[in-house]
């Protein structure tokens, strides 16, 4: 039943409109009608990520991403995916820092089989030692391919673990194999039933909807789901003293040398996150942005150069990282990184770089919710971190608030060397003679 708390909102017109409310087990559910197309998203988000995860139980955020396809009390083994590809739809499921994420696109006939497979996940899935023993497997092998077997992709453990150590965001939400390995199936069953509960969840769905459908579909489906019992912990990030800057000489199979900086940021949301995404794309937004005329086509020190910020709920990491050209030096490279830093910390940019700026943010916002599929994520992701799922409708105000003062404080602010992890990539040849390749910071 729908609680008396009720609510329902109706943005502007010519924007996009939706309806909220919350169900009495807690579940916040969001519904957005858009009958041009005959398709509907059904999404679940779960407020889980690798930060609630206790230490020593690391990647089990992510493993349970993978585990919720393995079926339930009503749903066979392995004929998850199989059902909803039978129905003409698509699926998946992402894992950060901070949620879970589920989604399926299907043809808007088959909505009631969005909701009840999404019921049947979280009412109950499998938690059994079969599927844990298949997906440990898979999870691993994901690693392998994806990580560990990749050129420099050691970075983002490493950048984490050394910006926020000690606290839960310095793991990355893949864990560890000795994590998974060391977990007994009531780890896992425990996981479940404090996390994958309607008053952890919200349901967005967009879509060729009839709201008024939907809606009976999801009191079928969702009503009788109880609310959860145990607390779900929130833990707090607190930012760990750097002592100025860290650094570390990394000896991996490549060919190219690399250079990466992580700067410590404030979270998601905040006045300093939007000056930060734009000047992310002043450095490195396309073959236009700084970084690349300067560095890849002027000076061509760099085959690859971007920066990008990796903002989550509690805090982030602003990333900038450059590969170098054929014949040139990491300490060319990041002299040239460092220059084109220096530059932001110390001029205003022009009117011309800020209107193109502009331009492009709300390029990009639009794109992301000219999907229903995008539309129901944006939906769910403003509610849960933000408590307002309108700001699909007015984020864009807060980049076009950013003014040109506002980019160059927050690069002299947070753009420091004593609020940054330095990590430098070098070929596994140069370890055998580090006095040819070592980098040399000294006298960069």
């Amino acid at each position: 039943m729908l609680s008396i708390a009720t609510t329902s909102l109706y943005a502007q017109e010519g924007r996009i409109k939706f309806e909220e409310y919350d169900m009495e087990n807690g579940l916040h559910v969001i519904l957005h009608q858009d009958n041009t197309t005959p398709i509907v998203n059904v999404a679940v988000l779960y407020h889980v990520g690798s930060k609630n995860e206790p230490k020593g139980r690391t990647g089990f955020a992510h493993f349970f991403e993978h585990l919720m396809f393995e079926g339930s009390e009503n749903i066979e083994r392995g004929e998850y995916m199989k059902i909803i590809q039978a129905a003409g739809g698509t699926l998946n499921a992402n894992t950060s820092n901070d949620r879970t994420y589920y989604y399926q696109t299907l043809p808007s006939n088959q909505v009631e089989l969005g909701l009840y497979m999404e019921s049947e996940r979280m009412l109950h899935a499998k938690i059994d030692s079969t599927g844990i023993a298949t997906q440990k497997e898979v999870v691993k092998e994901e690693k392998r391919l994806r990580i560990d077997n990749q050129p420099y992709m050691s970075f983002q453990a490493k950048m984490f673990e050394a910006a926020f150590h000690g606290t839960n965001y310095a793991w990355t939400p893949i864990g560890s194999f000795e994590d998974i390995d060391a977990a007994t199936d009531q780890d896992f069953k425990d996981f479940y039933e404090t996390f994958y509960v309607p008053n952890n969840a919200t349901l967005s769905i967009a879509g060729d909807i009839d709201k008024t459908q939907v809606k009976e579909l999801i009191e079928k489906y969702f009503a009788e789901i109880p609310q959860g019992t145990n607390d779900i912990p929130r833990p707090t990030i607190p930012e760990p003293p750097f002592d100025g800057e860290k650094s570390e000489t990394v000896f991996d199979n490549i060919q190219l040398p690399a250079v990466f900086y992580g700067y410590r940021i404030p979270p998601q949301g905040s006045d300093e996150d939007y000056a930060l995404q734009m000047l992310t794309t002043l450095l490195s937004g396309g073959q236009s942005s700084r970084f690349y005329k300067k560095l890849v086509d002027e000076d061509e020190i760099a085959l690859q150069v971007m920066a990008f910020p990796f903002t989550m709920e509690s805090g982030g990491i602003f990333i900038t990282l450059g590969l170098t050209n054929i014949g040139k030096t990491p300490e060319e490279l990041e002299k040239g990184m460092m220059a084109e830093i220096d530059k932001v910390q110390t001029e205003l940019i022009t009117d011309e770089e800020l209107q193109k700026l502009k331009n492009q943010m709300e390029n990009s916002f639009v794109s992301s919710n000219s999907t229903v599929a995008g539309i129901a994520e944006s939906l769910a992701d403003y509610y849960v971190y933000y408590g307002d799922a309108n700001l699909i409708n007015s984020e864009i105000d807060r980049y076009m608030a950013v003014t040109k003062e506002d980019i160059l404080n927050v690069a002299k602010k947070y753009l420091v060397e004593d609020n940054r992890v330095v990590l430098y990539y070098l070929p596994k040849s140069a370890q055998q003679k580090p006095e040819d390749s070592k980098v040399n910071k000294e006298g960069k």
